[in-house]
C-alpha cells in the first residue's frame, strides 16, 4: 500500500520529495506523538529501543516493501495499553493521598520520553491527582464549601474519573485502531500539509463537507460543563425530529451503526462525530438519558438534508444609504453536476434580489469561510471583475497557465468590501486576493491562513477503494506574487480574538514556502490603487482608539500569556488548582460577554426574501437569529463606514 501511495506521490506531487531519513524521523515522530502525546503509556526503553530500529530507518523499509515496523510499533503499544489499564485499576481500589507535597507542571510541545517500569504507578497517580482535583474544582464556585464536603466530592469524582480512562483504554484495546491509515497520513503530510491519504468512507465524507445538501440526522450536538454530550438542536424537517422521541437537553449515552458501538463517555470525539457524520452509516441508533431518567433507545435513518452551514443568505443594513451583505460560508459545489447549486449561483441570486431593493455598497462577508470548490471561486470572482486574467497556475512540470475570467461583464458595480480573517482559507483566499489585485473591493480584517495549493482525489488503484487528496498545483496572483505561506493581508488590518493562536499554513512543518514569480500579465483595476489606500488610512485612522478593537488587543494578550508561554510548576492543592480555574473562568466570561454594544445596525431582509419567508416560516428562526448576529457586528460596522465615505467620494 505504502509503494502505491508514494507512487503516485512522486509521479503526480507538485513538488515531490524523496523517501530518505527526514521522511522517515517525520513519520515515525508524528505517529509516536499519536500514540503517546502525554508521554504516560510507553516507557522510555520501550522508546528508545523503537527509535533505534526505525527512527531513521522507515525510509529503507518502505523502499523493500517491508511494512512490519508497524506491526512491531502495534504490538508495543497494545502492550503498553493493557499494563496501563491494570496499573488504572489498581488505583481504583486505593485512596489517593492529598496531603503529600507535589507540584506539576504543563508543556506546549511534546517532550522526551521518560517513563521508568518502576515510577508507572507514580506517575498515574499524579496525572488522576490533578485532574480529580480539577473536576472537584469545577463542582462549586464556593471553595470552603468545597474544603467542607471534600470527601464525598473526591470520591464520585475519583470513580468517575477513573471509571472513564478505565473505559477510555478499553475502547483503544476494542477497536481495532487503524495505526495503518494514520500512517500513511503522516506519510503523505510529509510531502505537504493538504496531501492526506482517504478510505472510501473518509472519502464520501469529505465530499459531503463541500457538497450543500448531505446524509443527515436532523441534529447538532454540543459538550455541556460536565463533557457530556447533549442534543443541541433538532431541525424540524430532519430525520430525528420525525422519530417523535429526540428532544434538545437529551444526553447521548452510547451510539451504534448496527456493526459496532460507541460507548460515549470513553469513546474519543473523533470516533464519535465520524460515526455521527460518515455517510457510509446510513442507519444509527441512539442511546439516550433524559434528566438522569432511564435511558431509551431511538433507530433513526438519515435522510438528504440542506446544510445551513454551506448556504449563501445576505439581508440590508441601513435605512438612508441601503449596504447590502452576503455571507458567504464555504465554497460549497453542486458535485454530481445535475443541479445549478453552487455557491457563485447562490450569491448571483443574492446580488439580483438586493440590487430590486437599490444598495448603494455590498459586503461579501468570508469570516471563518475554509474554502471548498476553486471552480465555484473562480466563477464567482468573474462575477465582480469585468474580463481579464485572474490568476496564474504553476503545475508540477513547472508549466504557467492562466485562469482567466469565464464571464464578460459584471453582475454588481458597485463599491465592495471583503471581510476576511485567520480562518479564511483557499478558495476564499484565492477570491479576496483577486478583488484585492483588481483594486475591486476593499478588504477588512485580518491575515488570512496563507494556503494558495491545489489539490485533487486519486484513486490509489482499479478498485477505486482508497484514494489520495493530493496537492498538484500551486496558484500565484496576477501581480506574480503568492499569498502562500504568509496569507492575505487585508488593506485594513482589525484585531480579531485568539489570533495568536488560530493555526495559520506557516505553523506546519512541512508547509510549502513563500514565492513569487516574475509578472507577464496585463489588466485593468476597476479603480486607482491611491483611493483604496485613501479610504483604508481614512478607517484605521477612524478605529484608531476604537474601544472594541482596543479591548480585543488586550483580551488577546491575556489569550496569549496563558496559552503560549511557558507555565511555571504549579502545586497540587485544592487552592492552586481552585485559584488557576478562577482564572481562567474569568477570561471566558470575558471573552463571552464581551460584545461592542452601543450603535446597533439596522439590518432587515430584503422584499424578495421577505416574501420568500411568507412561504416558508420554518426559515424563520434561523434567520432571525442571523439578523441579531449582525446588528452589533464592529466588522461590518465599519464596512458600512468605508462604503459610505466611498459613495462620498
Amino acid at each position: 500500500m505504502l509503494n502505491k501511495i508514494n507512487a503516485l506521490i512522486q509521479a503526480e506531487h507538485f513538488r515531490p520529495k524523496p523517501v530518505d531519513d527526514s521522511l522517515s524521523v517525520f513519520v515515525f515522530d508524528n505517529l509516536i506523538n499519536e500514540l503517546d502525546p502525554s508521554r504516560n503509556i510507553f516507557f522510555k526503553s520501550e522508546y528508545d529501543e523503537l527509535a533505534k530500529k526505525y527512527r531513521y530507518n522507515i525510509d529503507d523499509l518502505i523502499l523493500k516493501n517491508d511494512c512490519n515496523f508497524l506491526s512491531d510499533i502495534k504490538s508495543v503499544y497494545v502492550n503498553g495499553l493493557v499494563r496501563t489499564k491494570k496499573v488504572l485499576e489498581k488505583i481504583q481500589t486505593l485512596p489517593i493521598d492529598y496531603t503529600k507535597k507535589d507540584t506539576i507542571r504543563f508543556y506546549k510541545k511534546s517532550f522526551a520520553f521518560y517513563l521508568k517500569k518502576e515510577d508507572i504507578e507514580k506517575v498515574w497517580v499524579k496525572k488522576l491527582r490533578y485532574q480529580i482535583l480539577d473536576d472537584i474544582a469545577e463542582t462549586s464556585d464556593n471553595l470552603d464549601s468545597l474544603k467542607a464536603n471534600f470527601k464525598s466530592i473526591e470520591m464520585a469524582s475519583k470513580n468517575k474519573i477513573l471509571t472513564n480512562e478505565i473505559c477510555r483504554f478499553s475502547t483503544l484495546l476494542e477497536t481495532d485502531t487503524k495505526q495503518e491509515e494514520k500512517f500513511y497520513n503522516f506519510f503523505c503530510t510529509y510531502f505537504d500539509p493538504h496531501t492526506a491519504y482517504f478510505s472510501d468512507d473518509s472519502k464520501t465524507s469529505f465530499m459531503a463537507s463541500l457538497s450543500k445538501e448531505h446524509l443527515s440526522l436532523g441534529m447538532t450536538v454540543n459538550l455541556n460543563d460536565k463533557n457530556e454530550i447533549i442534543i443541541d438542536e433538532v431541525d424540524p424537517n430532519g430525520p430525528a425530529y420525525q422519530t417523535g422521541q429526540v428532544k434538545k437537553g437529551d444526553q447521548i449515552i452510547s451510539i451504534s451503526n448496527q456493526k459496532e458501538t460507541l460507548q460515549v463517555s470513553c469513546a474519543s470525539l473523533e470516533s464519535i462525530s465520524t460515526m455521527i457524520l460518515s455517510e457510509a452509516n446510513k442507519h444509527i441508533t441512539l442511546t439516550l438519558k433524559r434528566n438522569s431518567g432511564k435511558s431509551f433507545d431511538v433507530y433513526i435513518e438519515k435522510q438528504v438534508m440542506k446544510d445551513e452551514d454551506n448556504s449563501v443568505f445576505s439581508f440590508i443594513i441601513g435605512k438612508d444609504s441601503k449596504i447590502g451583505y452576503i455571507k458567504i460560508p464555504s465554497f460549497y459545489a453542486d458535485l454530481d453536476g445535475n443541479s445549478r447549486k453552487g455557491c457563485a449561483d447562490d450569491v448571483a441570486r443574492e446580488v439580483i434580489k438586493l440590487e430590486r431593493d437599490n444598495i448603494k455598497g455590498l459586503v461579501i462577508d468570508l469570516i471563518d469561510n475554509g474554502g471548498g470548490s476553486m471552480e465555484e471561486a473562480i466563477k464567482l470572482a468573474g462575477m465582480f471583475v469585468d474580463y481579464g486574467p485572474l490568476s496564474i497556475v504553476v503545475d508540477n512540470h513547472n508549466e504557467k497557465s492562466v485562469i482567466s475570467d469565464p464571464f464578460k461583464g459584471v453582475i454588481y458595480r458597485g463599491p465592495i468590501v471583503v471581510l476576511i480573517n485567520s480562518n479564511t482559507a483557499s478558495a476564499s483566499e484565492f477570491f479576496s486576493s483577486i478583488m484585492q489585485d483588481y483594486n475591486r473591493a476593499l478588504l477588512l480584517g485580518s491575515s488570512t491562513l496563507g494556503k494558495a495549493t491545489m489539490q485533487t482525489i486519486l484513486p490509489l488503484d482499479e478498485q477505486n477503494t482508497d484514494f489520495l487528496k493530493i496537492t498538484i498545483n500551486k496558484f500565484y496572483r496576477i501581480t506574480g506574487k503568492s499569498h502562500q505561506y504568509i496569507g492575505v493581508k487585508p488593506d485594513v488590518v482589525l484585531p480579531e480574538f485568539y489570533e495568536d493562536i488560530f493555526q495559520k499554513e506557516s505553523d506546519f512543518p512541512t508547509a510549502m514556502k513563500n514565492d513569487s514569480i516574475t509578472p507577464f500579465l496585463k489588466y485593468k483595476t476597476y479603480v486607482k490603487r491611491n483611493l483604496i489606500d485613501k479610504i483604508a488610512k481614512n478607517s484605521s485612522a477612524r478605529l484608531s482608539d476604537n474601544y472594541f478593537f482596543d479591548n480585543i488587543k488586550k483580551i488577546n494578550l491575556k489569550i496569549d500569556q496563558l496559552v503560549n508561554t511557558p507555565k511555571a510548576e504549579m502545586p497540587m492543592t485544592l487552592d492552586a488548582v481552585f485559584k488557576q480555574k478562577k482564572i481562567l473562568n474569568a477570561l471566558w466570561t470575558e471573552i463571552n460577554t464581551f460584545n461592542d454594544e452601543n450603535n446597533p445596525l439596522d439590518v432587515y431582509n430584503s422584499s424578495v426574501n421577505q416574501l420568500l419567508l411568507g412561504a416558508y416560516p420554518t426559515d424563520k428562526t434561523i434567520n432571525q437569529y442571523q439578523m441579531d448576529h449582525l446588528k452589533t457586528n464592529p466588522y461590518l460596522n465599519e464596512a458600512v463606514n468605508i462604503i459610505n465615505e466611498f459613495n462620498g467620494m
